[in-house]
């Protein structure tokens, strides 16, 4: 009784749908378990006389109350934009393609076997998984950059090489100065060295600081043994005065 309840309430209701003026309506299901149907409104893209349009005329279809699901995002570098319902505009090849779309009842389905549309969690792990990378492909991409790289560097070293000493128009002759070291290639081998070198280098600096702590330990040391003789010389010599002036004989 439910059921039939639904269906007779999504039939009524289809019935009584009142469109915008100059448009048709074309429900949509988004699969065949849906007993609910969202409705596009549509009608052929006109412009005013005079105005200029990118789209074509008499082939062009112009779709209203479009859900955010239908369409795929046009790249991951595409700024974000609002979440929401949006219109559409759909060319055709030939006008026979614009008068067929209008013409349709429907309802039409956006999800189905051949042509499934994920929602939900379901959405949420595939845009994840096209979140992430194929390290092989970024293996690649990483590899065709430092090869174009490398071979420019190279080009514009053999053309420095070239031009040195040689005068220009004016008689200048660029001088290029050039480290004493050669660039190290960029090799894991290098890269260990080099690591291994900045950890001697912060094993040394840490020693220093070690032996600078001893030594201000062993200076402040020293310095309180000489306090500490000090105090006691000054005692004794204070007895030793007090015992010159108390004479009982």
């Amino acid at each position: 009784m439910v059921a039939r309840r639904r269906k007779r309430a999504a039939r009524d209701s289809e019935k009584g749908l009142l469109s915008p003026p100059g448009y048709s309506a074309i429900p949509i299901k988004f699969s065949e378990k849906q007993q609910a149907s969202h409705h596009l409104y549509v009608r052929e893209h006109r412009v005013r006389g005079g105005t200029k349009s990118s789209w074509p005329q008499k082939r062009t279809l112009f779709v209203l109350n479009v859900p955010p699901y239908c369409t795929e995002p046009p790249g991951t570098d595409a700024p974000p934009s609002p979440q929401g319902f949006r219109v559409a505009y759909v060319a055709f090849q030939k006008p026979g393609g614009l008068a067929a779309a209008l013409a349709l009842k429907g309802p039409l389905l956006v999800s189905t076997e051949s042509h499934p549309v994920k929602s939900g969690v379901h959405k949420w792990i595939r845009d994840y998984t096209d979140s992430v990378p194929d390290p092989e492909a970024l293996r690649v991409d990483v590899d065709t950059f430092m090869e174009t790289y490398d071979k420019k560097m190279a080009e514009e070293e053999a053309k420095a090489k070239e031009e040195e000493g040689v005068p220009d128009e004016e008689g200048w002759v660029k001088v290029t100065r050039r480290g004493r070291r050669p660039v190290l290639p960029r090799t894991e081998a290098a890269s260990l060295r080099v690591l291994e070198r900045e950890k001697q280098k912060r094993a040394r600096k840490e020693l220093l600081n070690f032996y600078a702590w001893q030594h201000r330990e062993t200076k402040m040391e020293h310095l309180a043994q000489l306090r500490k003789k000090f105090e006691e010389d000054k005692q004794r010599i204070e007895l030793m005065r007090a015992q010159r002036k108390f004479r009982p004989y």
